[in-house]
């Protein structure tokens, strides 16, 4: 197991846990929201929601020089409440989608891995989440 300590981003949505919960997961969404920046996009995403069942999100940069699969297995699967994934066999993440005043919260905690710099991961993994809340906020007004 990792002895890197978790991260955790977290934005807050104006939308209800349902539809943030929709907005995190169904494909087409994740396509809309899945880069940490303008110059790479997500244009492949199959999700399959539910304990057992797997994801692939395709992470590219737009010119082509350079692409991944960002993929991973469902854990626990508590629908406009929780998330559990794991991303290989020392990885976890957990998203938890909390209703508050105006909308929900979402906390985003997750293992980080031993290439890149943590910070460097909190800040693209902020910035994902950051999209994704322009794209849930879009989606409910």
């Amino acid at each position: 197991m990792s002895t890197l300590e978790p991260i955790t981003v977290s934005v807050e949505v104006s939308c209800d846990p349902a539809t943030a919960f929709a907005a995190f997961t169904e494909p087409a969404s994740v396509m809309a929201w899945n880069f940490a920046s303008p110059d790479w996009h997500c244009p492949h995403a199959t999700n399959d929601v539910r304990v057992g069942g797997a994801f692939c999100y395709r992470m590219e940069a737009r010119d082509g020089s350079m692409g991944f699969d960002f993929e991973g297995t469902f854990l626990d699967v508590e629908p406009g409440a929780l998330l559990r994934f794991g991303l290989g066999p020392e990885r976890v993440v957990t998203v938890e989608f909390t209703p508050v005043v105006g909308g929900t919260a979402v906390r985003e905690t997750f293992t980080p891995e031993d290439e890149h710099p943590l910070e460097m991961q909190r800040a693209g993994w902020q910035a994902i989440l950051d999209n994704y809340r322009a794209h849930a906020e879009s989606r409910a007004h």
